[in-house]
């Protein structure tokens, strides 16, 4: 969970501090604004975190975050992972751009620009 912390950190741009707990830790905007919270597996005995090997992690789940520091946010990312799920494109939808990658526990994240392309 360490190891992770630190990596949305660095993917948010935000000041390095450690996480709470070495089991548990929320990632802080510097509002204040718990962005994330990260938690261990197999601690504290919660029924859907007992083992990975339980289920597949990212399984069923995709961590959707809005940045309005989009173009930083992709210069980060692309120093964190060695290739990107999606390249950055606009999303017909919400017609803002967006990309995807692979946090370090294989959770599949994407990322949003704040306002629209």
């Amino acid at each position: 969970m360490p190891g992770s912390f630190k990596w949305y950190q660095a993917l948010f741009g935000l000041p390095v501090t450690l996480p709470a707990h070495n089991f548990f830790g929320q990632i802080l905007d510097s509002d204040g604004t718990v962005l994330l919270c990260l938690h261990e597996w197999g601690a504290h005995e919660h029924p859907s975190l007992m083992s990975p090997d339980h289920a597949t992690p990212g399984n069923g789940l995709l961590l959707f975050f809005r940045v309005d520091d989009f173009d930083m946010a992709l210069q980060r990312a692309r120093v964190l992972v060695t290739r990107l799920e999606e390249e950055p494109h606009v999303n017909p939808n919400t017609q803002t751009k967006e990309f995807s990658l692979r946090d370090p526990d294989g959770y599949y994240v994407t990322i949003s620009a704040l306002s629209a392309a």
